[in-house]
């Protein structure tokens, strides 16, 4: 078979169109390969929830404890405060809510929830205990 220069010209430029556009699905593909490893690596890291236990005259509340209760399974897990009076619960599930309270001598905070639509990776909440 004789092949003519003008098609043999045809022919380089349609490989070179298909190995062009191939390499471009190959890059698209690894691109979204990437992403979506990245989205799934964020958010195997968790939520994490922390904030401030105070007293009524806004203190901080030295050696309060703070409890957090996974609503689907009722775990409980518990923080003793510092000197600042901050804690912090680190890579929480975010498929789950939580309820968060702190205890001070005997006295309690109201109760609040962090729910798992919010869709926030950090929550800060302020636990007010009424020690008087």
């Amino acid at each position: 078979m004789i092949v003519r220069p003008e098609m043999r010209a045809h022919m380089k430029r349609k490989r070179s169109m298909v190995t062009l556009v191939t390499v471009s699905l190959l890059m698209a593909v690894m691109g979204t390969m990437n992403a979506a490893a990245a989205d799934k690596k964020d958010k195997a890291v968790g939520r994490l929830l922390y904030g401030k236990v105070l007293d009524h005259q806004e203190n901080p509340l030295t050696n309060a404890v703070v409890y957090v209760t996974n609503t689907r399974t009722r775990a409980v897990k518990t923080y003793i405060v510092g000197q600042d009076g901050t804690y912090r619960f680190p890579a929480l599930s975010n498929a789950v809510d939580y309820e968060v309270y702190a205890q001070h001598n005997g006295h309690k905070s109201d109760t609040k929830s962090v729910s798992q639509f919010d869709d926030r990776s950090e929550v800060y909440i302020t636990l007010k205990v009424d020690t008087r």
